[in-house]
């Protein structure tokens, strides 16, 4: 069977949604017909939306702040995973610990963590990472 006709038919018949919608009978659908409400993600599908975050995230923080590459491996993951939780607009608010982080202030980056409203609502995220930020 011509698998690439046969997906040029669904996409025309199924339509293709970038976004997650309710289609006629009231099913979580996204893509091209995939039904999300009663098919969960495959473990490969799960590790490339992943992937693909991590990149998007990666792009964003190297345009917005190209010194970040400068500090550790941990401290980069720090930064990143901050960045995946809050998204870059909201992480570019932490002046205060970003300024911090640019110029190697560490400590003083982690307590500027640890004083926002996102630590209070991730916990012990906020804790384990403002430790990865202060050892390095």
């Amino acid at each position: 069977m011509n698998i690439q006709q046969l997906s040029a038919q669904l996409e025309i018949d199924e339509g293709k949604k970038p976004r997650i919608y309710i289609d006629t009978v009231g099913k979580i659908t996204g893509g091209i017909g995939r039904n999300l409400t009663d098919r969960a993600f495959s473990e490969d599908e799960i590790q490339l939306m992943l992937r693909n975050d991590i990149d998007m995230v990666i792009n964003q923080l190297d345009n917005l702040f190209p010194w970040w590459k400068q500090m550790s491996d941990r401290r980069q993951q720090v930064l990143c995973n901050m960045t995946f939780n809050l998204g870059i607009t909201k992480m570019a608010q932490f002046k205060n610990t970003l300024a911090a982080m640019q110029t190697g202030r560490y400590n003083d980056a982690a307590d500027g963590m640890l004083a926002s409203l996102w630590a209070k609502q991730v916990g012990a995220r906020a804790q384990r990472l403002s430790t990865m930020m202060r050892e390095g």
